[in-house]
């Protein structure tokens, strides 16, 4: 048992039997050191562990440490309190316990003797190992001096050899640690070879790249060299230092442009091929032309991505009113970029919708939101293949197609990327545009698409992809898969009054001039706007007639002419003129054969009479009005449904035989279609063969099957609207149609009685009056029979 003061090293670990310098930690350990110095002893030196603060002193250094006698360095120029201090360790040592913690530490410690499991054999030849690999490492390694590995070499004591290896290797102090505490001569040296195995192996692939930067270096200064020759020759010819100076502002384009390895090389091929060509040839204005554009291309270019839910959330409602669905869809891509980072594809949104919805002021507003830019082609009428994937370099003129142009134009590799108008693409026999966006716009696919000019794959799958169209129906299958519909409905009178007064008129008052002379449209002002002045599903003539009026206003304040400030219903129709558009006739009495339905029209929804009247005849369906072929089946449907049924009315079938039937749908010039009027169609012809009176408060849609039951149809949020501008109280809808009913504003179900049907025998319960005691039918029938005898009798009395 010894008993010396105790020295803590902070990233510091001493073997013995060797000599190397001290950095003491602190003053504890500076004032040990100097107690050694002054009484010629000699002190435990010891590695510190991550500890916490409030952990005793004894446990905040390792246990194991090496008992060391220290001197002072004889060098010049010394600073600090004590002169740099030389160590030698000499035995490892166990600390017990601490004697003294003021001014140093002092311990009690116990020596560690070495020991040994195994055979003299057996460490010998681990001995001999470790020694061979430490050879090797001191020829790999430059930083191992020779004569110290040389005076290794003449070591024999095997634990002391071990020791003097250990302290040359370039380990954590962790590893240092582990291996004087391995106090088992075999286990320290299984410890001490794999490390020597580790080091080798890192210092041989450390040389391996080192050798490839030096190769790469003496080839880079070899083709300079190259190339001041070639510069010398050209400049005797008298081309030569333009077409360099032009060559080497290429070259240290595409060395600056970060392109991925494959396309750099590409690069450095088509330069290396344009430097040997004399500037003349026709062929150099076309590699020139190609290297420029793969230099353009935003490679590694983007923006930051604007994560701020909150920000985005207000840049969106600031823009645009209504459309939650759409927010919520670009709110949740947002959060999930947010959580999940780039480990999700970008979403292909489609949207859907009548034209001046906001479908591309929308992706403006997106980008806006991301912090992205925003580009945009329009798509409408493209026919050529080659318009999307580009041309050959082989033609003459060829460029990239519109994809690679653009992204060239955003400048950043992850813009807002809008394909506007994408159903309106066409094919002829240069090819299908549509086919060649499904490599566009497929996430599995588009992170390596092929323009046919560049010929190298360029990532596309950073781009945030936005198309529009107006309806579904002319994109191919393939296509449409690729992509997330979200559809955008026609507005409401009163969005279209609200997008009115947050948006439309501000502007159009500031474009007018007049945004301070206190103008303001009154709510009813607005209204005759939109219903007297506009059929449409968004506000592009709500916005165009609104314009109208301010620069009637305008007029009248550049010529310093009293002007109004509020704008009134009557002022409308003064500065409008005659309404545009008449007011629906509503059918404001119980018929017989009349029946309001209710139809969706790209403008939104509207309601639709159907007139049913029976004619002296042969049994024959007239149908008019210009309707579809859909529609024309709905009517034979309706009609075999009501003839099925025709004993339970009390229809004679003679009916069928005598009578023509006429069924009719006003507005003549307009073409429908759909089979949403089935059951308006069959209400209309069993009111005609019953003579039951229509109740005209209530508007109806649903297909109708020949069993009388009733399909679910399309449109509900526009139909049921209409129904409500029209003021119609009662609407009969589909049962499976309960599922809209989230779609429809709250105030609007409020206004109405919506009733839900399975089967036609509902909905005649609910629209049909009682029948009368004798039809009008019947009655001319019986008088046309009485007339009939009467004239035979006359006849009979002339003839007598």
């Amino acid at each position: 048992m010894i008993e010396l003061p105790v020295v803590v090293l902070s990233a510091q670990v001493i073997f013995p039997h060797t000599l190397v310098p001290l950095a003491p930690d602190g003053d504890r350990g500076r004032a040990a050191i100097q107690h050694a110095l002054e009484t010629e002893t000699t002190v435990i030196s010891v590695l510190a562990k991550r500890h916490d603060s409030d952990a005793a002193l004894i446990d905040q250094f390792n246990a194991i440490g090496t008992e060391i006698a220290v001197q002072s360095m004889p060098i010049r120029q010394v600073r600090g309190p004590i002169p740099p201090i030389l160590s030698q360790g000499r035995q490892r040592v166990r600390i017990v316990e601490l004697t003294q913690t003021e001014p140093f530490l002092i311990a009690r410690a116990r020596i560690v003797e070495d020991t040994f499991s195994g055979d003299e054999e057996q460490l010998a030849d681990l001995a001999d190992t470790a020694l061979d690999m430490f050879d090797q490492l001191a020829e790999l390694n430059i930083f191992i001096p020779d004569d110290i590995a040389e005076m290794i070499e003449q070591v024999e004591d095997p634990s002391e050899l071990c020791d003097l290896m250990s302290s040359t290797l370039d380990t954590t102090v962790d590893e240092r640690q582990e291996l004087l505490e391995q106090d088992d001569l075999l286990a320290r040296y299984d410890k001490l070879i794999n490390l020597l195995a580790r080091q080798i192996s890192s210092q041989e692939v450390r040389d391996e790249v080192d050798s490839a930067v030096y190769g790469e270096m003496a080839r880079i200064q070899r083709e300079a060299y190259l190339r001041e020759q070639m510069r010398v020759i050209q400049n005797e010819l008298g081309d030569g230092e333009f077409m360099q100076d032009d060559l080497d502002q290429l070259h240290q384009s595409i060395v600056t442009a970060k392109m991925p390895d494959e396309v750099l090389e590409k690069a450095l091929t088509e330069l290396k091929r344009l430097s040997t060509m004399p500037p003349i040839a026709p062929e150099a204005s076309v590699i020139r032309n190609y290297i420029e554009w793969l230099v353009d291309i935003p490679w590694q270019q983007r923006t930051r991505d604007n994560l701020n839910l909150a920000h985005a959330e207000k840049v969106l409602d600031e823009a645009h009113f209504g459309l939650d669905k759409v927010k919520d869809r670009i709110l949740e891509h947002i959060a999930v970029r947010k959580l999940a980072k780039d480990k999700m594809n970008s979403p292909i949104l489609c949207f859907v919708g009548p034209p001046g919805v906001g479908k591309t002021s929308l992706g403006r507003s997106i980008a806006k939101a991301l912090g992205r830019e925003f580009v945009r082609v329009s798509l409408g009428g493209v026919r050529d293949e080659a318009e999307i994937r580009g041309h050959r370099r082989t033609y003459i003129g060829a460029l990239p197609g519109r994809i690679i142009q653009t992204m060239k134009r955003a400048g950043t590799n992850n813009p807002v990327f809008m394909l506007d108008e994408i159903d309106k693409l066409s094919a002829d026999y240069r090819g299908d545009p549509a086919a060649a966006l499904l490599e566009v716009l497929d996430p599995e696919q588009n992170n390596e698409y092929s323009d046919h000019f560049l010929e190298v794959p360029y990532d596309l799958s950073n781009v945030l992809f936005i198309t529009t169209a107006n309806e579904l129906y002319t994109l191919p299958e393939a296509l449409e898969d690729r992509m997330e519909v979200i559809e955008f409905r026609a507005y409401t009178e009163e969005e279209k009054m609200e997008i009115a007064k947050r948006f439309l008129i501000p502007k159009q008052l500031i474009a007018h001039g007049i945004s301070r002379r206190g103008i303001h449209f009154q709510n009813d002002a607005l209204l005759t706007i939109i219903r007297n002045y506009t059929i449409e599903a968004g506000v592009r003539n709500l916005e165009r007639e609104i314009g109208n009026v301010c620069r009637k206003i305008t007029r009248l304040v550049a010529t310093k002419r009293n002007y109004p400030k509020r704008i009134t219903p009557l002022l409308v129709e003064k500065y409008l003129g005659p309404p545009a558009i008449l007011d629906a006739h509503i059918n404001n009495e119980d018929l017989v054969g009349l029946v309001t339905g209710l139809v969706w029209t790209s403008n939104g929804g509207d309601f639709q009479l159907i007139e049913v009247s029976l004619l002296p005849g042969k049994g024959n369906l007239t149908l008019t009005g210009q309707l579809g072929d859909v529609l024309q089946e709905s009517a034979q449907t309706a009609l075999s449904y009501m003839r099925s049924r025709a004993s339970e009315w009390g229809i004679p079938h003679d009916d069928f035989e005598n009578y023509d039937i006429h069924i009719h749908m006003p507005e003549g010039a307009v073409p429908k279609d759909g089979p949403s009027a089935g059951i308006t169609l069959a209400v209309a012809i069993i009111s005609a063969f019953t003579e039951r009176q229509v109740r005209h408060d209530f508007c109806m849609t649903g297909e109708v099957t020949l069993r009388g039951h009733v399909l679910p149809i399309g449109g509900v949020k526009e139909k049921v609207l209409a129904a409500r501008r029209y003021r119609i109280p009662n609407v009969i809808l589909p049962s499976d149609n309960k599922k809209d009913l989230p779609d429809i504003p709250k105030q609007a179900l409020k206004d109405l009685n919506i009733h839900f049907v399975d089967n036609m025998q509902q909905v005649i319960d609910l629209v049909l009056l009682d029948p009368p005691e004798q039809r009008q039918r019947d009655i001319d029938a019986a008088r046309e029979e009485d007339d009939d005898d009467d004239t035979g009798a006359e006849r009979e009395d002339q003839d007598n």
